[in-house]
């Protein structure tokens, strides 16, 4: 037998693969479109709340420089706690959100159902409420502000017109100068609560209110079993953002009250901007600042872990 010969027939060299394909040249152009956005991320976020966590541990006076910031250690947290403005803050927080989220929700639910449900020109009656709400925050408080005037304001005229010879200070009392504060924001925020109340009623099913007619249902239990239980995502979102931003509100009390009378109306952020833009000590106020930061983490945690078990 002949021996097999050889093959003549040589492979082709691979040729080696380029880096910059197609797919990667798109890839690239899309992370420079991204690249702005993602710097002033780093920068304005990233960056801003690492040097305010390291702020929070020095003392450092914002007219003396960088070179001025010195490391204090843990003397501001210990300060904070020890500081009675900031005690007083807390609890003035707390009487706040208790006044304008659930007292604000419950009342915008039962406007959305009525709206929905009971009332003619329903577009109308959506912008009426809404406009508060895309209004200046500042236009709003002005006009109440001359609403509320103790002794020539419409509110407090119409009460002594019905007997009551001394009527409440508002704004100027350090008793009922929250409490107005509470009242303004809660009517300015009103519309959005029920906007979002009458989007989340849209998706509950005629059907089911039918079915609880036949069964002889009145409205009261068509309201309290079927639209509240099918409300509460709605509720839930509602209640996290009202909550977070209720620990946020800052631009009323500063047009209104300037934290006044006598602290009865200071707030967490606005001890912050005093500490950190009045008396200039940054370090003080990056400190209350990640007290802040820590309280509204444990909210939405808490309120997460609530909706979960649920």
């Amino acid at each position: 037998m002949e021996a097999a010969k050889p093959s003549l027939k040589t492979e082709k060299p691979q040729k080696a693969r380029k880096f910059w394909t197609p797919k990667r040249k798109e890839a690239l152009v899309g992370w420079l479109f991204l690249a702005p956005e993602i710097v002033g991320m780093l920068l304005l976020n990233v960056f801003a709340l690492g040097f305010s966590l390291y702020l929070s541990f020095t003392s450092w006076n914002l007219l003396s420089g960088i070179s001025g910031i010195k490391f204090a250690g843990l003397e501001n947290y210990i300060h904070m706690f020890q500081d009675p403005t900031i005690l007083k803050a807390l609890k003035n927080n707390l009487i706040y959100t208790v006044l304008t989220v659930p007292v604000p929700i419950a009342i915008a639910l039962v406007l959305a159902v009525l709206i929905h449900n009971k009332v003619f020109w329903k577009d109308y009656f959506k912008v009426v409420f809404f406009i508060p709400y895309i209004s200046s925050i500042i236009a709003v408080a002005a006009v109440w502000s001359a609403l509320f005037h103790p002794s020539l304001g419409p509110v407090n005229q119409f009460l002594m017109d019905l007997g009551i010879s001394n009527p409440p200070k508002w704004l100027v009392d350090p008793k009922t100068s929250l409490i107005s504060i509470a009242i303004i924001s809660s009517w300015a925020g009103l519309g959005y609560t029920i906007i979002i109340y009458l989007a989340g009623l849209t998706n509950i099913s005629s059907e089911l209110y039918e079915a609880a007619e036949i069964d002889g249902a009145t409205a009261l239990t068509k309201f309290f079993k079927i639209t509240v239980p099918l409300l509460r995502p709605t509720t839930f979102f509602l209640l996290i953002t009202m909550l977070i931003g209720s620990f946020k509100v800052f631009d009323i009390i500063s047009y209104l009250t300037e934290g006044g009378p006598d602290n009865s109306s200071t707030v967490i952020v606005f001890r912050i901007y005093e500490e950190g833009f009045v008396n200039y000590n940054m370090g003080y106020a990056s400190a209350i600042s990640w007290l802040l930061f820590a309280i509204i983490a444990a909210i939405t945690a808490a309120t997460w872990k609530m909706r979960k078990e649920e």
